[in-house]
């Protein structure tokens, strides 16, 4: 029997009717057509379908859709401004080459800007620890540390 939900997605309000064993990776993908967020392990261990409820990381694959009533979710498609400009932190990526095949980007993004906001200074061994929850398998994560302390310097 199909739930109606009620929640915020990328600060705006919506209405959604859905099944109640459907994830939230499901919901965002194939029902909303916001393909940002990917799903590579489906099993909650790679972190490429990472997005932010209430300002925190959840892996969407393994996050029923029903949890998000009443609550904020953000993707990556929500981190630009209202003039289209990148994320601070997405620009970052893009400067220091932290992006080769880009499909751990949405997810290492989003645990970056949860870093950051709870963080504004994290250290190495900080950002290490926030972004542990997402693999990448092609650049080493040096790029990518690299450019989450220059957005931590830009924010």
């Amino acid at each position: 029997m199909k739930q109606t939900i009620h929640f915020t997605l990328n600060g705006e309000p919506v209405y959604v009717e859905i099944e109640p064993y459907l994830t939230l990776l499901d919901l965002l993908r194939d029902r909303l057509e916001l393909t940002g967020t990917k799903e590579g392990c489906g099993m909650g261990e790679c972190g490429a379908c990472t997005v932010l409820l209430e300002g925190k990381p959840v892996n969407s694959c393994i996050f029923p859709a029903l949890e998000v009533e009443g609550k904020g979710v953000t993707t990556i498609e929500g981190l630009m401004d209202a003039q289209g400009h990148l994320h601070p932190i997405q620009r970052a990526f893009i400067d220091y080459g932290a992006i080769q095949c880009g499909f751990c980007t949405p997810g290492m993004v989003l645990s970056a800007k949860a870093l950051l906001d709870e963080n504004p200074k994290p250290t190495e061994e900080e950002i290490r620890n926030g972004i542990a929850g997402n693999l990448c398998r092609c650049t080493g994560y040096l790029q990518i540390i690299q450019a989450i302390k220059a957005a931590s310097k830009k924010l």
